[in-house]
């Protein structure tokens, strides 16, 4: 999958419709494989975008859990040091 798509589920705060729109929008310019379609594709990429941001919303919405929600600076700190464990520390300029 599309390292770009990140976990929208059980945050605190919760997803906004900007991410879940993101996310959507990495997704069809993953299966698509255009990052900007032609104009003559420009019509049906961009129903993609919005039938799958809806549907990605009420998944969203439905999902139930017991869990504690998980903080979003936390998450993000640990995906930096998995990054940096993975690919080594980003070299100085």
């Amino acid at each position: 999958m599309c390292r770009n798509i990140k976990n929208l589920f059980n945050f605190d705060p919760p997803v906004t419709s900007d991410e879940v729109r993101n996310a959507s929008l990495q997704f069809v310019r993953k299966i698509s494989g255009f990052n900007k379609p032609s104009h003559a594709n420009e019509a049906a990429f961009h129903a993609a975008i919005d039938e799958i941001s809806a549907s990605a919303a009420r998944l969203l919405r439905s999902l139930q859990t017991s869990a504690p929600s998980k903080n979003r600076e936390e998450e993000a700190a640990k995906a930096r040091v998995r990054s940096q464990e993975r690919f080594g520390k980003a070299k100085s300029a």
